[in-house]
Formats: structure tokens, sequence, C-alpha cells
């Protein structure tokens, strides 16, 4: 009996364990920490966002691996964990931007949309039939002339961050922020640092321009990726400046 009670435990998605534990949210969040880490770091003027977004196979095209999103003209996003789970949450996230310019005429608000992504997340942690999402977000934009960034994990908890990021090798990631971050950073320099930290959790032979992807999110110009060229430009700097330390 205590095996199965185990397993009704195990399986539910939305019951409580005797220890207080969701086990489906757990594995949601195991899945996220399996896919492709991706970066946000909040400065002054804007927020960076970068990923990684090495192919699997040298046949894959890589602009089909998208990890950086527009969500609106001032916002943007990046994923990690289950894509096809992440499409879903940025279509949703896109429907509540452009749904909040429809009837007020106004963009939508960081913090609000972060709300409404982690509790449409949160809904499905305690309805039967249903799973919890296989993604996490960071969501990062311009509120009222002010960058914020949040996150949205598979619980549904809304977490705003200095910097911060989601994925492989969260851990060793979050530590070189942690290490790395200041109140001074420029946009530019935002970016440089999300992209120092995923090189220095990547192989030496993934250091190369199409295996990341980036964009800024600034308070003048609003969302805008990078493209290749911009990309590798940095990457070499950041091998100069490897090679002088």
């Amino acid at each position: 009996m205590r095996g199965n009670d185990q397993q009704a435990y195990d399986r539910g998605t939305s019951l409580f364990s005797p220890d207080g534990r969701i086990y489906q949210v757990e594995y949601a969040r195991e899945a996220v920490s399996r896919g492709a880490p991706s970066v946000g770091v909040r400065t002054g003027d804007g927020v960076a966002l970068a990923a990684q977004t090495q192919a699997n196979s040298p046949l894959m095209i890589d602009e089909s691996i998208e990890k950086l999103h527009k969500l609106d003209d001032h916002l943007g996003t990046t994923n990690a964990g289950h894509v096809a789970d992440a499409r879903q949450l940025i279509d949703y996230a896109r429907q509540m931007a452009q749904g909040n310019r429809l009837r007020y005429g106004e963009p939508i608000g960081v913090e609000t949309l972060a709300k409404y992504v982690t509790d449409h997340i949160q809904e499905n942690t305690q309805r039967g039939g249903t799973r919890p999402y296989g993604a996490a977000l960071l969501i990062g934009g311009v509120e009222n002339g002010q960058p914020r960034l949040f996150g949205a994990d598979p619980s549904g908890t809304p977490r705003e961050w200095k910097a911060t990021a989601i994925g492989g090798s969260r851990g060793d990631l979050q530590t070189y922020l942690e290490d790395h971050w200041s109140e001074e950073l420029t946009l530019g320099d935002g970016l440089s640092l999300a992209l120092e930290a995923l090189a220095e959790v990547a192989d030496e032979e993934e250091l190369d321009a199409h295996a990341f992807s980036a964009a800024t999110v600034s308070v003048e110009d609003g969302y805008n990726t990078l493209n290749t060229d911009e990309i590798a430009a940095r990457i070499d700097d950041l091998a100069l400046d490897d090679e002088e330390e």
C-alpha cells in the first residue's frame, strides 16, 4: 500500500505528498535544468538577454533554433526547457501584451505581464488532467523608463532579478553573475557579462557566434536582436581579454 500511495503522489499533478512536495513540478524543473542555458542581465539603461543555441546536429539549420523572442516593442524573453512548452507560454505572453494595447491603448507593464504568465503556469499545478509546463522564461523589458527583469519557473512563481540564469549549469552561471554584476554596468557591459557567463560553461569548441543568440531591450530603442557578426565581435573581444589575463 505504501508503494501504491507513493505512486499516486508521484503521478498526480495537483497532489501534495506528505512532506509538502508536488513531484510533477519538481520533474518539470528537472526538464528545465536539462535545457540549453539562458541568461538575463539588468542594467541602468536596459536589459540584456543571451542564450546558448548549439545545434544537436551539423545538419540542423542554426536559424531554426529560436531562444530569444520579441513580445512587444519594449519586451523580450528567452527560455529554457521543452521548446514546445516554451512556445505556448510565449504565444500566451504575446496575446496578453497585445490585448493590453487594444484594451487600454498603452504598453503592458513588465511585472504585470510576468504575473499573467506565472498565474497561467500555476493553474497547471492545481488542476487535474493537465501537467506543469516543462519550461522556464526570463522576461525583460522597460516599464516607466525603468529596466526590469523577471523569471518564471514551472511552479508559477514570479521573481524579479538584477541578473539570473535558467537552464543547464544554472548554479555555475548564477555564481558567475553574482561575482561580476554591479550597479555601474552599462547595457553593453551587461550584454558582455551575459555572453561571458555562457562562455564560462560552454566547451571550447562551442565558442562560436552561431552557438549563441543575444538581444537587448533598452530604454531608448526598445527590443533589438544582435546579428551573428555582432555576436562574433563580442566573443572575439572576450577571447582577447582572456589572453591578456
